[in-house]
Parts: structure tokens; sequence; C-alpha cells
């Protein structure tokens, strides 16, 4: 028997495993807080939509994977290079458009990738990214490699056409894919209620055969555990599943949203009861695996390595001129 956690899912979870996660998650917590500030001072051009608050649903589903398997998702993507190992100086050089990004300072913060860590995006196109990743899948069954695909999409990508379409051919053809709503209640500024006639989003994949499954996308080890449960149902055959992860982003839907649609109330209480970072915190004081302190070192540390891609991407060049038409295929 594991440990009891507030959300009923039985589940073990070591002493390094909480604190991994807990400094995966403080790590895309702090990064995009500076993104963030970045952007208030110009230094991020064109669209930035910051991560804070969903970390645990990226980070404990990437503990659930193995090497190779791969991920994409669509436009709120920080969380989702940092969780794969990306550099995070690469991440930040990339936001501001340098020439040391891991686009070339090219593809901005919507459209990143890295075939070295199986991270495939990055897509600004609301769905897109799911019929991208059902062939990723497809093509992991073609090779018959073992490899999984984690196909990321938003709760307002939810009602898109497309989704369907590729639910349709990854039922079909058995195809190894997971497929992850990140439900955080508002498709920009429309919460779901308003938007959806289901609001239960794992259920959408009903008429396709496609199991689904809720999870307290606030809890690190809720998630890992249904992603453990996931990407075996999809590397043993048994064809894609669909995990709807309940989480919710403190910020407006992107840096120019004032978020005037949501109370400040509510925020605050979701960051007072459901943080997914003091949950992992409290369970490892709790459990005397760590003190107030030696959390604190962490968040040093933490803040050390942003600061440095801070000034890595600042002082990175601007891409050659003559670079403008290189990898862009017309």
């Amino acid at each position: 028997m594991g440990t009891t956690y507030a959300n009923g899912a039985h589940a073990k979870a070591t002493r390094d495993d909480l604190l991994q996660y807990y400094r995966d998650m403080l790590l895309i917590r702090r990064f995009e807080e500076r993104a963030g500030q970045l952007y208030g001072m110009g230094l991020i051009g064109g669209f930035c939509h910051l991560y804070i608050g969903q970390e645990a649903v990226v980070v404990g589903m990437q503990a659930a994977l193995k090497p190779g398997d791969q991920v994409i998702t669509a436009y709120r993507d920080h969380g989702h290079m940092l969780a794969t190992g990306m550099d995070p100086n690469a991440i930040m050089a990339e936001l501001t458009g340098r020439s040391d990004g891991c686009s070339k300072g090219k593809g901005g913060s919507m459209h990143m990738f890295s075939t070295e860590k199986a991270f495939y995006g990055g897509h600004g196109i609301v769905g897109a990214q799911v019929s991208l990743g059902t062939g990723l899948a497809f093509a992991n069954r073609y090779r018959d490699d073992a490899k999984v695909c984690v196909t990321y999409f938003g709760d307002g990508a939810a009602n898109q056409g497309q989704v369907y379409e590729s639910f349709n051919m990854a039922s079909l053809w058995k195809l190894p894919v997971v497929y992850i709503v990140e439900n955080n209640q508002y498709a920009m500024g429309t919460a779901i209620q308003r938007s959806s006639s289901e609001t239960h989003l794992h259920r959408r994949g009903i008429s396709f055969n496609i199991p689904g499954e809720e999870v307290d996308g606030m809890d690190v080890v809720a998630v890992r555990e249904a992603g453990l449960r996931a990407a075996e149902h999809a590397r043993s055959g048994k064809g894609p599943i669909l995990l709807e992860m309940k989480t919710y982003r403190y910020r407006g839907h992107s840096m120019s949203d004032p978020a005037k649609y949501r109370t400040k109330e509510e925020v605050e209480e979701m960051k007072a009861r459901h943080d997914p970072i003091e949950h992992v915190k409290k369970l490892l004081i709790d459990g005397g695996h760590a003190t107030e302190d030696s959390l604190k070192d962490i968040d040093r540390e933490i803040r050390a390595v942003v600061t440095a891609s801070a000034e890595f991407a600042q002082a990175s060049p601007e891409p050659d001129p003559r670079e403008l038409m290189t990898d862009v295929y017309l």
C-alpha cells in the first residue's frame, strides 16, 4: 500500500521523488515569473502564455514516461519544454528572439522544438497539435518502436473538429497516443460551462471507444500515477486514452489578458488551497523529508538558474538577417 493523498490516489512517492518534483515545478514557476518580467520590459515580443499554476501536469506526466516518448503541445509550452529537460538558457534565448535560442530566434514563445528531447512543439493554431501528435503515434506504430506520444491540448481546443478526426483515426488504428486535455477552466476568457455542453472532458472520447479518466492536475503524484496507467495502456497496443487534468492557471490567457472574467477571490482561493508546489512542500515537511530552510536553499538555486538564463538570453546576439529564410519552407 502506498500513501493516501487528499484526492484519494494511492501512490508511492519517495523522498527523492518528491524533492525532484518540487525542484522541477519550482523551475517552471520561477522561469515563467521571469519571462513575465522580461515581457513587461519589452524584451519578449509577440504572444507569451505563462504556465503558472499548471506545473504539476507536465512534471507528473514526464515522470511517467520512458526515454524516447514524444511530447507535443499547444502554445502554452514553456513548462513542457523545461519538463522534458530542455536547456533553460536556450528556451529564454528563444523567447527573446536570439540566435542561441532553440529555434534560432525564429520561433519565439509558441514555436520551439527539440528533437533531442523528443519535444515536437509548441503550436500556435488551436488544436492543430492533436493531429500532429496522432501522426507521431502512427509513426511509432508503423516502426513498432514501443514509443508513446503524449499529446496535450486545452479545454478550448477540445471543441475543435480536428481533435475528433484524430480521435477516430487513433482509435481505429490502435495508435499509441495519450491525449491530455489540460482543463484550466477557461478557454481564453470563456468559462468552460459557457462553451461546452459536456464539461466532463474525459468523456469526449466515448463515441470513439477511447477510455477516459479525470485527474487532479494540481497533485503531481496523482498525475504521475494516472500517467503511468495511461502510458502502459497505449504502449501495450490497446490504443489511445484520454486524461482530463483538472488544473488552473493563475495568470491571464496571455500577457495581454487582464483576466477580468474571474474574481480575484477565486484565484486566491486556488492558490491557497490547491497550489501544486505548496502541496509537495507540505508532503516533504510533514514527512520529515525536508525543512523550510532546505527548501529555501532549493529556491535560491532555482532562482540562480533562471537569472543566468535571462542574462544568457540578453547577451545572445540577434539572428543574422541573412538567416531570415533558412529552414523556412514556402
